[in-house]
C-alpha cells in the first residue's frame, strides 16, 4: 500500500523548481526587459543607458552577434539593486578558449565602464565558464557582465546589463557587510 504523506511529498519534490523559478536566459526569455515601476521618462533613461553600453560593447575579432543564446550558460547575474532597466545579447567566438576571449575582454573595456575583474584567467583546459565584469564606478551595482562559455567551436559570449533608474536603491546590509561587484559572484 502506497502511504500518502510519501506520495505528496515525492509530488512536492517534483514541483519544487518550478515554483518562483523564471526561464532561464536564451530559453525563451526575452533578450531585453525592464524592471522598472516608476515614471516612464526614468524607465526611458536607464534603458537608453543600458542600450548605450550594449552599442559601446567591444568584443574579440571574429565574434558573431546572435539573437538568440548561442551557448549553454550556468551562471547568471543578480541585480539586487532597482527599479533597473536590463538588456541581454549574445554572440559566438571561433578558435578562442575561455582563457583567450575572457583575458581579451578584460583587455579592452566597454565604454567608460572599470573592470571588476582581479587578474588574468589561466589558459587550462577545464575552464568551462567566465564572468567578466565592468561598472561605471566602483561598487556599483549596474553595468554589463559577459559570460563567456566554452563550445567545441570556440565560445559563446553572453552580455547581461542592467542599468538603474534614478530612483532605484539598494538593499539594507547588516554592518560590516557589502554587495559584491558585478562579475563578480
Amino acid at each position: 500500500m502506497r502511504h500518502p504523506a510519501l506520495a505528496i511529498g515525492t509530488m512536492l519534490l517534483l514541483l519544487a523548481p518550478l515554483v518562483g523559478c523564471t526561464t532561464a536566459a536564451g530559453e525563451g526569455a526575452p533578450t531585453s526587459s525592464s524592471t522598472a515601476t516608476d515614471s516612464g521618462s526614468e524607465e526611458a533613461a536607464a534603458l537608453e543607458q543600458a542600450q548605450a553600453w550594449l552599442d559601446a560593447a567591444t568584443l574579440p575579432p571574429g565574434a558573431v552577434r546572435s539573437s538568440v543564446a548561442t551557448g549553454s550558460f550556468t551562471s547568471y547575474q543578480g541585480w539586487p539593486c532597482g527599479p533597473t532597466a536590463r538588456l541581454e545579447a549574445f554572440w559566438t567566438v571561433p578558435d578562442l578558449t575561455v582563457a583567450e576571449a575572457a583575458n581579451w575582454l578584460m583587455a579592452n573595456p566597454t565604454a567608460d565602464l572599470v573592470s571588476t575583474g582581479v587578474g588574468p584567467v589561466p589558459d587550462v583546459a577545464d575552464i568551462g565558464e567566465v564572468n567578466v565584469g565592468y561598472i561605471p564606478s566602483d561598487d556599483s551595482q549596474q553595468g554589463i557582465v559577459y559570460t563567456v562559455a566554452k563550445r567545441d567551436d570556440g565560445v559563446a559570449v553572453r552580455a547581461q546589463i542592467a542599468a538603474l533608474t534614478e530612483s532605484a536603491v539598494c538593499p539594507s546590509l547588516p554592518p560590516g557587510t557589502s554587495l559584491g561587484k558585478p562579475g563578480q559572484g
